[in-house]
């Protein structure tokens, strides 16, 4: 591990076990290898699992005839406004499971229901898909919430690293079609169509995202000819003035920070709300971490405050 003077003590002594642990690196494994491995780790560092009165597995159509399997996670209350939440995993690995902790604590700290999509990952489902099965579910979500006793007109995306690629996309998208949408929460999303940035340079390697693992999961998931396609690289679209407020909820040490702060800026100057934290010392995937990892627990109550915040009833 790289001596990086700013990563907190409980960071490094995660990193240290993680390290000692001896697992072969994602990045050597076959997809489906790589899979398995992230979930069987998932909830290790996580916060104690919440329970709460509603948790139903979900099946959400998409454009091509697929059922796509969420899980919605609410309160008893009727009416309830609904985060729809993409998970991180590179596009390649993930999945509902793998993020449920994190789900049931933006739903239990926020009093929001919380719907989580299985979008179909790489490299079985390739560029674009993820986005359409992304956007495909939004607008389903929009249009069947009073069926699920939920309030569409109280809506906002989210997800973290990939996830978060995907709920900047879909913030966009909703623009372009008039869907109002009241908040993108997005964790360490990616933006840019290239890893070239100086944070890429400082922490691309030894730290748990590096560039090897990047490589991977954008080999697996992308075409080089479409690194520049916005649905890919939110920072290539021609346009982002409209698009719903954003809360982030960046990571010092991790390769992806200098381009969440340079999207972020690109909100800002098209008039865009904008509300940012970078929690210090900590890394990459952090937000899974809690029971390690102080900032952890203080990013899910951020989070939850400012979607709570964004999605009270509007005042007559």
């Amino acid at each position: 591990m790289p001596q990086q003077l700013s990563l907190t003590p409980a960071m490094r002594s995660v990193l240290d076990r993680m390290a000692r642990a001896g697992h072969p690196p994602l990045h050597t494994l076959a997809p489906q290898q790589a899979r398995a491995a992230y979930e069987a780790a998932a909830g290790v560092l996580e916060v104690p699992r919440a329970a709460l009165p509603r948790v139903e597995d979900l099946g959400i159509p998409a454009r091509d005839g697929q059922r796509l399997r969420a899980r919605l996670y609410a309160g008893d209350a009727a009416g309830l406004p609904v985060l729809l939440y993409f998970h991180g995993g590179g596009f390649t690995i993930g999945s509902v499971d793998s993020h449920d902790t994190l789900c049931r604590e933006l739903c239990r700290l926020s009093g929001c229901a919380v719907v989580s999509l299985d979008y179909r990952l790489a490299p079985e489902h390739r560029f674009p898909t993820a986005v359409h099965d992304a956007w495909d579910a939004l607008q389903w979500l929009a249009a069947q919430a009073g069926e699920l006793r939920l309030d569409g007109r109280r809506l906002a995306v989210g997800g973290d690293s990939a996830g978060g690629t995907l709920a900047a996309v879909c913030a966009l998208l909703a623009r372009d079609a008039g869907l109002p949408l009241r908040l993108q929460l997005l964790f360490y999303p990616g933006c840019a169509a290239r890893q070239d940035t100086a944070s890429h340079r400082r922490f691309g390697q030894g730290l748990v995202l590096d560039r090897a693992l990047i490589d991977y999961f954008f080999g697996h998931y992308i075409d080089p000819a479409d690194r520049g396609d916005w649905r890919f690289a939110p920072l290539d679209a021609p346009d982002v003035e409209g698009v719903a407020p954003a809360w982030f909820g960046l990571a010092e040490c991790d390769p992806l920070v200098d381009e969440g702060l340079l999207y972020a800026d690109r909100l800002r100057t098209a008039g865009v709300p904008v509300a940012l934290e970078i929690y210090r010392g900590v890394t990459h995937e952090f937000i899974k971490m809690g029971r390690a990892l102080a900032e952890a627990r203080q990013a899910h109550a951020d989070a939850a405050r400012a979607l709570a915040e964004a999605l009270r009833p509007s005042t007559p």
